[in-house]
């Protein structure tokens, strides 16, 4: 008979149904106009298609088309120091050791002691027990030891344990996609801080040769004046400019500071002494854009993934919050040694041994498990809805990096040809006023708006390096397959 009950009770488990709804990948809505191309017409149709996320596509270190040694030193310290990707990464290990946690309610558990009463018990008997209906009018005091081996084991006949598994199967493969999320996170910060403060340097190093400029112009502007040439409003004006370049080195110098101190920070080092080996070359943008963006790379990443993960998750918890609505049903079993006195505590007439189920039947929780399971259904809207802004915001940040690609370029052009004419304009203006045909306010005039533009030059290949960088960060690592 023990057999053919085993074999049943195993099958019971292994076929048992699993309540709750089987996990479908969210589809868009019916309402929601589907997106058939980016408004850049040179990439490729992306339909709003259900997701297939594969965030576990290897980005490989994308930075390396800058071709910049510098960059690829800083992102290989930050990816070895930088903390928020430690903790990131202690929380996957987190998320995955707890699959083991909810596995392991597949198993009988077996535990030793913790006999109800104690293991050792010493106790005296009611001069008033009944005994055959009577008071027993007698009382014993007599000592009682036990050593246990005690067995557990759900069946679990409507899938509460499988469910579980998957919630927590789901949530580790979450956190493995938020490790990937930080990780892109990190290196396109440290990307974009570097390229600023190469900007922010080569602003400083024009200033300073403004500078340079500016006194030598000064000191011609008085040598004239000495001679009878110009007038003190030249003298003025000329050291007005020279002054005013001078006063904007030390705001260079501190935005230069605090952006090298975030690049530490970003690379898990001190800010103290931490120095940069920066190129002081050309700026290398990336190739043009590809004719074809494939779709499938918004697939890749890693914070669709991990939305995708958790309404994966949140209907497992749908199933677990249905599981309580039936009853619970455990084989539970005992062995072991029980003996009024230690020395034949292990003796073999003192074993003892008991096995059966028990069954818990919720009849009355007061509103508890229909709480919890309408709670359930709600944080499964809650990620579904998370899911569906998190693919818009997706398809956002793309449509925001492609236009600033192609947009940035034309803005640079212009003023990359406004620079030229004012760096012209300038020259003119110098030779103008050294034939005294015009006062010094025209030199200043022209010389504000050369230095303007080479700034403002300069601002826009720092934008254009941030405009790839956030292309690459919006389709979740570099487009190249």
């Amino acid at each position: 008979m023990k057999k053919p009950v085993l074999i049943f009770l195993l099958g019971a488990v292994l076929t048992g149904c699993a309540v709750g709804p089987d996990y479908k990948r969210p589809a868009p809505l019916v309402d929601q106009p589907t997106p058939k191309t980016f408004s850049d017409q040179s990439t490729n149709e992306v339909a709003w298609k259900v997701a297939q996320p594969a965030a576990s596509v290897s980005r490989g270190p994308w930075w390396e088309l800058f071709n910049d040694d510098a960059l690829n030193q800083l992102e290989k310290q930050a990816a070895r120091h930088n903390q928020n990707l430690a903790a990131a990464a202690a929380n996957f290990e987190q998320a995955r050791v707890l699959i083991g946690s909810a596995r392991s309610a597949f198993y009988p558990q077996l535990n030793a002691g913790g006999t109800p009463g104690g293991d050792f018990n010493r106790q005296r008997t009611s001069m008033n027990e009944p005994l055959l209906g009577l008071p027993a009018k007698q009382t014993h005091t007599y000592d009682t030891f036990t050593a246990p081996v005690y067995l557990s084991w759900e069946l679990d006949f409507w899938g509460r344990v499988r469910r579980t598994s998957e919630s927590a199967q789901a949530q580790s493969a979450a956190a493995a996609d938020d490790l990937e999320t930080a990780r892109l996170e990190v290196t396109t910060e440290v990307a974009n801080e570097y390229f600023t403060y190469e900007t922010l340097l080569a602003e400083e190093r024009l200033i300073r040769d403004t500078i340079q400029t500016y006194q030598k112009s000064l000191d011609l502007t008085e040598n004239l004046r000495q001679g009878g040439a110009v007038s003190d409003l030249d003298v003025a004006q000329a050291a007005t400019q020279l002054h005013s370049a001078e006063g904007q080195l030390p705001q260079i110098e501190l935005s230069a500071a605090q952006n090298l101190h975030a690049l530490a920070v970003l690379c898990g080092q001190s800010p103290i002494d931490f120095a940069v080996a920066t190129n002081h070359a050309t700026t290398n943008f990336l190739a043009a854009l590809p004719t074809i963006l494939p779709g499938e790379l918004l697939e890749r990443r890693p914070d669709i993934a991990a939305a995708e993960r958790r309404v994966a998750s949140a209907n497992a918890g749908i199933g677990i919050a249905k599981a309580a609505f039936f009853p619970v049903v455990k084989l539970n079993g005992l062995a072991g040694f029980q003996s009024g006195g230690i020395d034949s505590l292990f003796d073999w007439p003192s074993r003892v041994w008991s096995v059966g189920p028990s069954i818990d039947l919720p009849l009355f929780t007061g509103g508890y498990n229909k709480s919890h399971y309408a709670a359930a259904k709600a944080a499964m809207d809650e990620s579904v809805a998370n899911y569906r802004q998190t693919v818009l915001t997706a398809y956002s940040d793309v449509e925001d990096a492609l236009a600033a690609q192609s947009l940035l370029v034309e803005q640079w052009k212009a003023d990359t040809a406004a620079m030229i004419s004012a760096q012209q304009a300038l020259a003119i203006a110098n030779n103008r006023y050294h034939s005294g045909l015009v006062t010094y306010l025209e030199v200043a005039t022209a010389q504000t708006t050369a230095l303007s533009q080479e700034e403002l030059v300069l601002q826009l290949d720092d934008s254009r390096q941030a405009a790839s960088i956030n292309l690459i960060k919006a389709l979740g690592g570099d487009w190249k397959k």
